[in-house]
């Protein structure tokens, strides 16, 4: 029988939907068909196979080849199945042992000289492998990302005659060490917040930030810290685990990015330039963007003012659900997005407004216009508003350093510890019936949110996240109650709501 079957993967996103490779020899005039909704990528794997196979010292079948990508239905992309389609003609021209193609699954695009090249997607491939209790063998340059999950049993070849060699029982591929400890690095120590001189009102709003999961905007002119402070969050953060970790490079090995992955949260700061498309994600196939790339991290938004509006507002659906959904008319792609939002603006278009100086010229009516760039529901999802003032050059020259990162980062890994044991999971993700049990408040109390609210005018968003923060503020100093100086300290941090416009 001329026929062979060969597994793959097929990229979607963060999924890899199997695919079915068969290939047939048939009758009839030489040539090749490949059906199952290839793309041009997939289309043109004909001729490099064609030259791989001659070039390896294979002869290629003078029949007619038929080339199905099951199932038809799914849009098939990339140069990944180059290397399923030269074992499935192997295998129907009897050159492999069918048998040896079972239990296994196959990635790879090939040269013409049939050296294996990396592909993308291949961590995503091996988790679905796995699952599936399916070895996998990919190129060599692919190796360590698809050997990341537990228990995955890859093989990593650098030429499609190892391949050949390891199937037909003559020279047996080593199986690559798997496991996730093995491929992760250790990050090289971050910039510390001790270089942060003064400003410690706004070292605390960082610390809040990082132990309760919150987002943050600096407001204040140039100079005084904001990108220096922004900075210094992802050191504040827990590492990553395992779970979270495997997130990350999968999203990563998505786009081609195959360095070692570190266990640190990812910190990522886009120029206020970047597109919508480029922010969120999209393209067809949609492709993700740079808060799918900041997930389980930090999002740094610079200058957010100069952001076209139009692309901040895209930001608001996945700030509360912490995903995208990307629809097009061939597909749906949904892609995780659960990052910190930390944003950075100057007062006034020049920026030196409130600086002590007489350097501002801006009108009112300048003003007004220069913070209405920013919508009230974006900053409504916003729970920290903090100020960063000028500070006198004698702070600079002869203050003292402030605590360093890994004295603060001590207080958030033990008020998040708090958080996990209490609810499962950090105060920035309790829902709004959640928040009513954990941040329960006393008469007292209650009325003084009450006052707060008809004066600040505040959002039922807006009130619920006062109350995740001083749930937060009562974590780090060790309350099991929210008491009125926590409520009170969350509500001086809605600097926006307290100025006019």
């Amino acid at each position: 029988m001329s026929l062979a079957i060969v597994r793959s993967r097929a990229p979607l996103g963060l999924d890899a939907p199997p695919v079915t490779v068969e290939v047939h020899l048939g009758p009839g005039l030489p040539g090749l068909a490949i059906v199952g909704l290839p793309e041009a990528a997939v289309r043109e794997s004909k001729d490099r196979v064609r030259s791989a196979l001659i070039n390896s010292g294979f002869d290629f079948p003078q029949r007619h080849i038929t080339i199905n990508l099951a199932p038809a239905d799914l849009p098939k992309e990339g140069g990944r199945f180059d290397l399923p389609i030269a074992l499935g003609i192997l295998a129907a021209s009897d050159l492999i042992p069918r048998a040896a193609l079972e239990g296994r699954e196959f990635l790879g695009e090939l040269a013409l000289s049939g050296e294996l090249r990396p592909v993308t997607g291949v961590l995503s491939a091996s988790l679905a492998a796995t699952a599936a209790g399916r070895a996998v063998f990919v190129p060599a340059a692919n190796a360590t990302e698809a050997a990341r999950p537990l228990a995955a049993e890859v093989y990593a070849g650098d030429h499609l005659l190892a391949v050949y060699a390891h199937l037909g029982g003559q020279q047996a591929l080593p199986r690559v060490a798997s496991g996730l400890a093995t491929a992760a690095t250790t990050a090289p120590p971050g910039p510390d917040l001790a270089d942060v001189r003064g400003q410690h009102q706004a070292r605390r709003a960082l610390e809040i930030a990082a132990a309760g999961g919150h987002s943050l905007l600096f407001l204040g002119p140039p100079g005084t810290g904001k990108t220096l402070l922004a900075a210094r969050l992802p050191g504040l953060l827990p590492p990553l685990d395992d779970q979270a970790a495997l997130e990350v490079a999968a999203i990563r090995s998505l786009l081609g990015l195959r360095d070692d992955p570190c266990l640190q949260p990812p910190f990522r700061a886009p120029h206020h330039t970047a597109s919508a498309v480029a922010l969120v994600g999209g393209g067809n196939p949609p492709r993700p963007g740079e808060i799918t790339l900041a997930h389980q991290g930090v999002l740094f938004l610079d200058e957010l003012p100069e952001f076209d509006r139009r692309v901040l507002e895209v930001l608001r659906e996945p700030l509360e659900s912490g995903h995208v959904q990307l629809s097009r008319a061939t597909r749906q792609v949904r892609y995780p997005a659960r990052f910190q939002l930390v944003g950075a603006m100057n007062p006034c278009p020049c920026g030196y407004l409130g600086d002590g100086s007489a350097r501002c010229h801006c009108s009112p009516d300048q003003v007004a216009r220069y913070r209405a760039r920013l919508s009230g529901p974006l900053l409504d999802r916003i729970d920290l508003h903090v100020e960063v003032p000028a500070l006198p050059a004698e702070v600079l020259h002869r203050g003292r350093p402030g605590e360093a990162t890994a004295v603060v980062r001590q207080r958030v890994l033990a008020a998040r510890a708090v958080q996990l044991r209490r609810q499962g999971c950090i105060n920035q993700d309790l829902t709004p019936g959640q928040v009513g049990d954990v941040a329960a408040l006393a008469h007292d109390e209650a009325l003084l949110l009450e006052q707060a609210m008809r004066r600040l005018r505040l959002s039922a968003r807006a009130y619920h996240r006062v109350l995740r923060m001083a749930r937060t503020i009562a974590d780090l100093d060790e309350s099991a109650s929210v008491a009125a100086a926590h409520l009170q300290e969350a509500l001086t941090y809605r600097v926006l709501d307290r100025l006019p416009a």
